[in-house]
């Protein structure tokens, strides 16, 4: 099970951090990835850290902004965002898929995960 959260109302130019929290399974065997989804738009990939937390990857649009980390021990990964912008407005999403490295980016690609979590709101006014 995973649960998002931290979502909320920031100003263009702000930060927030989300967290995913992961119960029931190992998280030190599945890499995490973020993704988000405004309305009327498809679904995007926002990031995802492998399972050893060796290997991070982003969408895009994160590039730069965004970055992901993990805490095995609390079986929690984050989503600090930086420098939000009114277009980073959607509810984002983490999910779980178990795998090597090589074959858990491919599914973070593709958006094959194995465990879904509840979104949580993030709103960024201009």
């Amino acid at each position: 099970q995973l649960q998002a959260s931290g979502g909320g109302l920031v100003q263009s130019g702000g930060s927030l951090r989300l967290s995913c929290a992961a119960s029931g399974f190992r998280v030190d065997t599945y890499a995490i990835g973020w993704f988000r989804q405004a309305p009327g738009l498809v679904r995007e990939r926002v990031g995802c850290i492998s399972a050893n937390e060796d290997t991070t990857y982003y969408g895009v649009s994160a590039k730069g902004r965004f970055t992901i980390s993990s805490d095995n021990a609390k079986k929690t990964v984050y989503l600090q965002m930086n420098n939000l912008r009114p277009e980073d407005t959607a509810v984002y999403y983490c999910a779980a898929v178990g795998g090597s490295t090589r074959y858990t980016q491919a599914a973070f690609d593709d958006g094959i995960m194995d465990y879904w979590g509840k979104g949580t709101q993030v709103t960024v006014s201009s």
